[in-house]
C-alpha cells in the first residue's frame, strides 16, 4: 500500500478541520509532522483506527494505575514513569485519527468513538493528579472547563457552524502535555507532589476557560 506524503495528509487533516491549515501554526505544524511520522508504518500495516482508539484509552487508565502505585506504595519513580505514559496515551490520541485519514478510512462512528475515549481519558487524567495530591474540587472545576469546551465546539458544528473555529489555547495535545509536565515534576519532587499536581490541575482550569472563551468569541460571530 502506497501511504500518501506528509503534504497530502496535511491537506486530508485539513479538509477534516474545516479547512483550518496546520501550516498557520509551528507547534500544530510540528506536532502533526511527528505524529504523520509515528502514523506511516502502522497505516502501511493496515492496523484499524479503532484499534489505536481503543489502546490509546487503555494507556490513559495506566497512567492512573502507575500514579497510585507510586504514590501509596512503590515510591515516586512510578509517578515519573506515568508522565511518561501520559505522553504516550497523548501520541495514541493523535495517532488514530492520523492512521483513519492516511488508510481512507475516517467514519462517523470512529470520531464518535475517538470523543467518548478522549472524554473518558480527561477525567483518567485528573483523576491521576487527584491521586498525586490535586484537591478533588480544583479537578472537579477543571473537568468542567474541559467538558465545556469540547461541548461547545461539538454543538456548535451540530448546528451549522463548518469548521472547528479555532485552534485555542486549551486543545487536548496542551492538555496532555499539561498532565505530563506536572506529573514529571510530582514525581521528581515527592515531598511537594500535592503542590505540583494542584499546579496542574490548576494550569488545566486556566487554560480551557481562556479556550472556551476563545472559541466562544469565534463561535459568536459565526453563528449570529
Amino acid at each position: 500500500m502506497s501511504v500518501p506524503t506528509r503534504s497530502e495528509y496535511f491537506d486530508r487533516w485539513s479538509a477534516l478541520h474545516g479547512g483550518v491549515r496546520p501550516d498557520a501554526s509551528p507547534m500544530v505544524k510540528g506536532w502533526l509532522t511527528l505524529i504523520y511520522i509515528c502514523a506511516r508504518p502502522l497505516a502501511a500495516l493496515r492496523i484499524h483506527p479503532d484499534v489505536l482508539t481503543l489502546v490509546g484509552g487503555l494507556v490513559a487508565a495506566l497512567v492512573v494505575i502507575l500514579v497510585h502505585l507510586g504514590t501509596v506504595h512503590l515510591g515516586p519513580a512510578l509517578v515519573i514513569v506515568a508522565a511518561v505514559v501520559t505522553a504516550i496515551s497523548g501520541v495514541f490520541d493523535s495517532l488514530d485519527g492520523a492512521v483513519a485519514v492516511l488508510t481512507d478510512r475516517t467514519s462517523r462512528w470512529g470520531a464518535l468513538l475517538d470523543s467518548l475515549v478522549d472524554r473518558v481519558s480527561d477525567v483518567l487524567y485528573l483523576l491521576a493528579l487527584s491521586i498525586a495530591g490535586a484537591p478533588g474540587w480544583l479537578c472537579v472545576f477543571a473537568g468542567t472547563a474541559i467538558f465545556l469546551l469540547e461541548y461547545a465546539r461539538a454543538r456548535a458544528l451540530a448546528i451549522g457552524m463548518d469548521d472547528v473555529g479555532i485552534i485555542s489555547i486549551g486543545e487536548r495535545p496542551t492538555r496532555v502535555t499539561v498532565v505530563a509536565m506536572f506529573l514529571l515534576a510530582a514525581g521528581v519532587y515527592p515531598d511537594v507532589s500535592n503542590l505540583w499536581s494542584t499546579a496542574g490541575a490548576g494550569v488545566l482550569l486556566l487554560i480551557c476557560t481562556v479556550g472556551l472563551a476563545q472559541f466562544l468569541w469565534v463561535a459568536r460571530r459565526r453563528l449570529h
